[in-house]
């Protein structure tokens, strides 16, 4: 009986002690935004669309050069920027960014670079 007291002791001491490791340490965000929300807000109020292009590819490059992920929708919103502004191949580059990092958005996407296909080339 002593024997099981002991082990039972030695196994709730190494759990808590093991516990104790991960309080420290801070979980990382899924997604890193940016100044995404800021762009998107810009878009609706009519705000610039190369200013909004350049902040959004910024943001991009900062979060590739940290290995992180755009957040859903950030490809998308890059692409109509891109689309309105005449930029064919960036605007289908970036519609087809988005779909394959988040497939559920495929059936949006895919009426995007139709609805663009004559300005924003094809699939």
């Amino acid at each position: 009986m002593e024997n099981y007291r002991t082990k039972c002791a030695l196994t709730l001491a190494l759990v808590a002690m093991l516990a104790g490791c991960n309080a420290g340490t801070k979980p990382q965000p899924l997604y890193q935004w940016g100044s995404y929300q800021d762009q998107v807000y810009g878009y609706f109020k009519g705000s610039g669309q190369e200013k909004q292009i350049a902040a959004l590819e910024q943001d991009l490059e900062k979060m590739r050069g940290k290995g992180q992920v755009a957040p859903p929708g950030f490809h998308a919103q890059l692409g109509l920027l891109y689309a309105e502004t005449g930029d064919d191949g960036k605007a289908a580059e970036n519609f087809l960014a988005e779909k394959s990092q988040y497939p559920e958005s495929a059936h949006y996407m895919d009426l995007l670079l139709n609805k663009y296909k004559g300005k924003a080339g094809s699939q």
